[in-house]
């Protein structure tokens, strides 16, 4: 047995290695990002082929930077950005296009297509998903329509279908000498195409989509041996996968139903342990897996994702020029005692959960002469906890759980005015823990789970640890007034386009 247990975390921006050791603390890393493609509006891009590039650097730059020889790896775990479309080819190893981001709102048309008999909730029941761009289903459906031979190659299991894992797991194990094709059920369950209930792919769903059977992945469980790494991992196990967010809930051991995380990153994403029960949501929410553990019982999550949380941060700083870094808005929020009445809803491409509202637009009311940048800033990070406050109150209405905490991570939670106000809109307290790299922690537990690593969930949830814990400092009435404004500012977004 190793004496680490290594993730690789492949996000939206950036990819990293991460070695851990056995009290989940962090021994060394390496990170690199890839380039952001936009052919057009409405289209996000990455190119596959960097993304297996920067993979391989990042491995080797963390081992150098630590010390630390391939050997004393015991296991290594993927985490990734969800929804993220790959097509390659399984004889070459080339991609048949760029990879298509969660992000892209290309298939837009086809949403509209299938929505129209039986409305965008057609296919909730057996997926737990709204018909939306966002999932990989008819990202993958796009490929097969206007890539050239991509449709013949996928029927004759040619072309080879993928999310990021995927494609990561089938080079590492050989690519097209005898690489695995597989998915873990994380990932399957955001694609639109598996039945969340029996955890296969839906032959009707594959129909209706017109998608070959035969380019799907294999679905696994988060946390058993995959098979052995070839190249920079050589004989190193590949153990566990978990998609970005479940990965984050893992990591922050949201082990017990009505558990809960939320991390604050480009958007937001919460996620509460809803147990061996998938929930059908009426409240706007995702039903999604939260990880399986070998051949232990399905745990299910309910996910509310919020489109805009940092990237407003980004975009005061970018485009208006209010900040020279992100880490300055605490400061300038802090200037201010209050918003001076502003709210901003950043509805830049529509809503996410719970109100699904793709012709949303944002807006910034509330101004008056009296108005100034701190305001502004101020209004931009209580927009974040806003959206959260939404998301909370449908997982409650939905499950009649109701939340005792919420543990937080991402890049946001160094902000401790955010984390306060956070905690003052819900009424909860809100928890940051010791180590905030809980997505790539998560994949790391999932891989040392399946090689003995560590015994048992019970492990993990004595490797977690708070930092620091806010509670609501706000009377109830203020609360309940500054929700209601916050919902009179988003209704006046809604249809804007």
């Amino acid at each position: 047995m190793g004496t680490y247990i290594g993730a690789i975390d492949q996000g939206t921006t950036s990819t990293r290695f991460i070695v851990f050791d056995h009290g989940g603390s962090i021994v060394a890393v390496d990170q690199r990002e890839h380039e952001q493609i936009y052919p057009k509006a409405g289209y996000v891009e990455h190119d596959s082929l960097e993304i297996w590039r920067n993979t391989q650097a990042v491995v080797e730059g963390a081992l150098q930077r630590g010390g630390i020889a391939r050997a004393e790896l015991s296991a290594v775990g993927i985490t990734n950005q969800r929804e993220t479309t790959l097509l390659w080819d399984r004889r070459t190893g080339e991609p048949l296009h760029n990879a298509i981001v969660w992000q892209d709102t290309r298939v837009d048309d086809l949403v509209e297509e299938f929505a129209r008999d039986g409305g965008v909730d057609r296919l909730r029941e057996r997926t737990g998903l709204p018909l939306t761009s966002y999932f990989s289903g008819l990202k993958l459906r796009w490929l097969l329509d206007h890539v050239p031979e991509a449709r013949a190659k996928a029927a004759a299991g040619d072309a080879l279908f993928g999310t990021v894992d995927a494609w990561l797991v089938w080079n590492m194990t050989g690519g097209p000498n005898g690489g695995r094709h597989l998915t873990d059920v994380t990932n399957a369950s955001r694609t639109q195409l598996m039945d969340i209930r029996t955890l296969q792919w839906d032959e009707g769903i594959l129909d209706l989509f017109g998608i070959p059977r035969a380019c799907l992945p294999e679905i696994v469980s988060s946390s058993e041996v995959y098979g052995e790494a070839t190249g920079v991992l050589e004989g190193v196990r590949i153990a566990g996968i978990l998609g970005d967010q479940q990965a984050a809930l893992v990591g922050q051991a949201c082990f017990q139903t009505g558990e809960a995380k939320n991390t604050y990153g480009t958007g937001c994403f919460m996620l509460m342990n809803t147990g061996t029960v998938p929930y059908p949501s009426t409240c706007g929410l995702l039903t999604t897996v939260g990880y399986r553990f070998g051949s232990q019982d399905t745990v299910y999550a309910l996910e509310g994702s919020i489109a805009i949380a940092g990237a407003l941060v980004q975009w005061l700083r970018d485009n208006l020029g209010l900040i020279a870094t992100s880490a300055e808005i605490e400061a300038l929020a802090r200037a201010v005692p209050d918003s001076g009445g502003v709210t901003i809803v950043p509805a830049f491409s529509g809503l996410y959960a719970p109100r699904w509202n793709a012709d949303a637009r944002g807006l910034v009311g509330g101004l008056t002469r009296f108005v100034n940048k701190g305001h502004i800033a101020r209004a931009a990070l209580e927009a974040t906890a806003f959206q959260t406050r939404e998301v909370l109150d449908a997982m409650t209405k939905d499950t009649g759980i109701a939340v005792k905490e919420l543990r937080t991570d991402g890049g946001m939670v160094v902000n401790n005015l955010l984390m306060q106000f956070q905690a003052d809109i819900l009424d909860v307290p809100v928890v940051r823990p010791k180590v905030i790299e809980t997505t790539a922690l998560g994949a790391a537990y999932a891989a040392g789970l399946a090689v003995g690593f560590w015994r048992n969930q019970d492990e993990l949830v004595r490797n977690w640890v708070a930092d620091r814990r806010w509670h609501p400092q706000i009377e109830a009435a203020e609360r309940e007034q500054r929700f209601r404004d916050w919902n009179r500012a988003v209704e006046r977004s809604l249809d804007w386009a």
